[in-house]
């Protein structure tokens, strides 16, 4: 496994961290991990040299007022020695907070889920122009600065969700050790992008990276981006293309992948142990900005499966919606992909079910105006015939 310097935190961090936002699940209910298959593939992760452990308050719950499932299992899984061998990363619900108390009582309530004394890596969840102010009116430096001193966490940082203005004055505005920010061959302009990454650099920051595989959507190909990885000079998978091309950057520090199944954990694994900075080719680089072309051409909803609309009220499974709804494009309207709606359809209410309530559109770190998306998915998929 390779390892890099985390930035301002002199710790030295394997290439690629376990996320524990997509664990494997039982019935298709997201609040139920399968715990012995996660277990396994976690333990076998850090086994192979796997030292960042990435969870969150809400991950795998039923919504953002309450923690999830994935703290709680995460202490589990790290039981048996396995919580001394890796840096572990936890969040602030950033959303909850409204004073300073609010804080100290979530850290408190999450060490004691995590079943530990101290977080090493601590996010400031989410951030963006709502809940910024918010939090600095609330106290948040002197609180993370407090938790430091009193070794409730080691190093703070942030993971963010807005516009690149934004992001360099969070950024400016606090002493953080590192940052948490999207970023993959489709979305390098998104966000804080490829000039948010290169400006927490040289501020000396730590990067983490979340959703290098937009939560899997740059695995399934249309068929002409499927012809150029196939006439390359090197045989790749497209996860491997995809996870390649970010650590080609030197700046990034640790790749967080959501790994559901042990087939990934050992793909990534292997990947992770021979990616190196700057090690693609300029072929190669182009052959990956023609793909992202083809992709940016097809794509209709710029959705990630985060799951941060869910749970909906109405039963509407929206992530299935737009990841079923943009391979309708993608892959020239197959009916394959008309048959895998009816089946989202059977398993969770249709897009059709949508009350317009808008609690999702809250939470989308994407921006993505869910309702009017929903409508169009209504239009293809459900248009009488």
């Amino acid at each position: 496994m390779l390892y890099r310097k985390f930035g301002k935190t002199h710790e030295m961090v394997s290439a690629l961290g376990f996320g524990c936002m997509r664990l494997p699940i039982i019935n298709n209910d997201p609040t139920k991990i399968d715990e012995e298959k996660a277990i396994s593939m976690i333990r076998h992760a850090i086994d192979s040299g796997v030292n960042y452990v990435d969870t969150a308050y809400p991950y795998h719950g039923t919504g953002f007022t309450h923690g999830g499932a994935s703290e709680p299992f995460v202490a589990k899984a790290l039981r048996d020695g396995y919580r001394e061998k890796v840096k572990l990363a936890t969040k602030l619900p950033s959303w909850l907070i409204k004073t300073r108390a609010d804080m100290d009582n979530y850290l408190d309530e999450q060490l004691k889920r995590l079943e530990t004394d101290a977080i090493d890596f601590y996010l400031v969840h989410s951030l963006n122009k709502v809940v910024w102010p918010v939090l600095k009116e609330a106290g948040i430096s002197e609180f993370l600065d407090q938790a430091i001193k009193e070794g409730r966490i080691k190093y703070a940082g942030f993971s963010f969700h807005d516009q690149i203005e934004l992001f360099k004055e969070i950024v400016d505005d606090y002493d953080w050790s590192f940052c948490q920010i999207q970023y993959n061959y489709l979305d390098e302009d998104y966000q804080a992008g490829k000039e948010g990454l290169e400006y927490a650099a040289k501020k000396g920051l730590g990067i983490a990276i979340m959703e290098p595989l937009r939560g899997g959507n740059i695995v399934n190909l249309p068929k002409d981006a499927k012809t150029l990885i196939e006439q390359a000079d090197v045989k790749r998978t497209p996860a491997e293309w995809a996870l390649r091309w970010v650590w080609n950057h030197p700046e990034v520090s640790v790749v967080l992948s959501g790994m559901t199944t042990m087939d990934h954990v050992t793909e990534n694994i292997k990947v992770a142990q021979e990616a190196q900075a700057n090690s693609l080719t300029a072929k190669e680089i182009g052959m990956i900005e023609d793909i992202k072309n083809l992709f940016k051409e097809r794509i209709k909803v710029n959705c990630t499966a985060c799951a941060y609309c869910m749970p909906c009220p109405a039963g509407v499974n929206i992530p299935l919606c737009f990841s079923t709804y943009n391979d309708y494009w993608v892959f020239d309207a197959t009916p394959a992909v008309k048959q895998r709606y009816e089946t989202v359809s059977k398993i969770s209410a249709p897009a059709s079910r949508c009350i317009e309530c808008g609690k999702c559109e809250k939470h989308c770190p994407q921006g993505i105006a869910i309702r009017e998306e929903l409508k169009n998915v209504k239009e293809i998929f459900e248009k009488v015939t």
